[in-house]
């Protein structure tokens, strides 16, 4: 996976945001609705090309997980790009279902990589507690739990979660894949209005089925089945606990992915490709 585009070829950056309810996850499947796969037909239909432009995402997203602010690039053949770079938003809009939409379609800087030149990707979970269930207008976002919640002790675990580990413990394993992570932010604010907790997770990457895992553990902890401390016992095992429930797809959004100033995108690109190990551990 190359960081620049071959000669040739533009790198185009798309900033997007969808509905993960029909959707089977990002990653295009054999005979499953993706996202990526609903946006490759669309950009070969309005460009008239016989051949598919391979997208690469910043964050794979699972079946039923939303974005608000995902990112992609794509490169494109020079000419194809000349000819529909000023009306590609529009006749993108026109060809694609209603819940993928992209928002901007702009010519990368140099070193740009969709995936690698991430700094980090920001997600929220909600989770709604009254014992009426969720507002019908927000049950496709909003996740209902049917105990209440104590936000004190969910933050109090949540804070000693946060920094570099070895989240093996949250993770399904994937062969060859690290899974130390920088989880830079973990936090739960409720909403007054609505009473919808909002958790904020941030980190410079996740391994699969972090996020839900990492909610999972905060709930068990916020309605009283669990201590404050328990969700980073589990995280120093380093071992899958069976006791960590993975909650719903569907109550996960992802917000935001930020990237360096253009002149480091690269560099970037090439640290994040790094083997990664904890302070003080073997490298053999």
């Amino acid at each position: 996976m190359s960081d620049e585009a071959e000669p040739g070829f533009v790198r185009v950056r798309l900033d997007l945001s969808y509905d993960g309810k029909d959707f089977s996850g990002w990653a295009k499947q054999t005979s499953r609705r993706t996202v990526q796969g609903e946006i490759e037909d669309a950009l070969r239909t309005v460009t008239r090309s016989p051949v598919t432009y391979d997208l690469t995402v910043a964050g794979r997203t699972d079946a039923g997980v939303h974005a608000r602010g995902q990112v992609a690039h794509v490169d494109l053949p020079d000419g194809v790009w000349a000819e529909h770079r000023e009306k590609l938003l529009r006749r993108m809009a026109g060809r694609l279902p209603l819940d993928v939409r992209i928002w901007r379609a702009a010519e990368a800087p140099a070193g740009f990589n969709a995936r690698f030149s991430a700094l980090w990707r920001r997600y929220a979970y909600r989770v709604g507690d009254r014992p009426g269930g969720v507002d019908p207008l927000l049950r496709g976002h909003v996740l209902w739990h049917d105990r209440p919640l104590d936000l004190d002790a969910m933050n109090e675990a949540a804070a000693l979660m946060v920094g570099e580990h070895d989240f093996a413990a949250y993770c399904k394993k994937r062969e060859g894949a690290t899974t130390i992570r920088t989880l830079q932010k973990l936090h739960w604010v409720r909403e007054t209005e609505s009473g919808v907790l909002t958790a904020t997770v941030q980190a410079d990457a996740f391994c699969h089925n972090m996020v839900r895992a990492l909610i999972g553990a905060a709930l068990f902890v916020g309605d009283g089945r669990r201590p404050a401390g328990w969700p980073a016992e589990v995280l120093a095992a380093r071992v899958r606990d069976p006791g960590v429930h993975v909650v719903r797809p569907h109550g996960l959004t992802l917000e935001e992915v930020a990237y360096p100033e253009d002149g480091q995108l690269a560099a970037r690109a090439v640290e994040a490709r790094n083997v990664r190990t904890l302070p003080g551990a073997g490298c053999c």
